[in-house]
C-alpha cells in the first residue's frame, strides 16, 4: 500500500475542482448539497504524470451529510482523479458511512495503479506456461508430419 503522500501544496484552482466534485459526490449520495457541508479535504496519493504514463491523484474528505428528510450524519469520501497532460479528470468518486468502507475502495484503487510487470511471478508463469504448450504444439505437428 501507497504511503500518505507528501505535504504538497496545491494551487487554489485544483482545490477548488476538488470541493466541486466532493460536493457532487454527496449530492449523488442522496445529500442536499446547501445543508451538508465538508469539513476536511486531503490528498492521499499524488502520483506525477511522466512521459510514460498518466499521473493520478486520490483525495478524502469528511463531513456532515444532510439528508433531505434533515437526518444528519458524518460521511467519508473518496474523489479518485487522472491527470493527462496536465489538467485533473475525475474517475471515480464515492460517499461512505464508515471509514472502512473507504479504506477497501483504497485497495482496489492500489491494485489499478500498480502497473502489470514482468516482475510479479504469477506473469513469468504465464509466459512460461505459453512457451511450453507452443513448444509442445509444434513438437507434436512435426511429429505428425514426418510419420504421415
Amino acid at each position: 500500500m501507497r504511503a500518505q503522500a507528501p505535504h504538497r501544496q496545491f494551487s487554489e484552482r485544483v482545490l477548488r475542482q476538488v470541493r466541486l466534485d466532493s460536493g457532487r459526490a454527496l449530492v449523488r449520495a442522496k445529500f442536499s448539497a446547501d445543508h451538508s457541508e465538508i469539513i476536511n479535504l486531503r490528498c492521499v496519493d499524488d502520483h506525477s504524470e511522466s512521459d510514460r504514463e498518466f499521473g493520478n491523484q486520490l483525495w478524502y474528505f469528511e463531513g456532515i451529510g444532510v439528508a433531505d428528510s434533515g437526518s444528519r450524519q458524518n460521511i467519508h469520501g473518496v474523489v479518485e482523479y487522472s491527470i493527462q497532460f496536465g489538467l485533473q479528470e475525475l474517475v471515480e468518486d464515492g460517499v461512505f458511512d464508515q471509514a472502512s468502507e473507504r479504506e477497501r475502495f483504497r485497495s482496489l484503487y492500489n491494485r489499478e495503479v500498480n502497473t502489470p510487470s514482468w516482475r510479479q511471478p504469477a506473469h513469468r508463469f504465464l509466459l512460461a506456461g505459453v512457451m511450453a504448450i507452443t513448444a509442445l504444439m509444434l513438437l507434436y505437428l512435426l511429429v505428425r508430419n514426418l510419420l504421415a
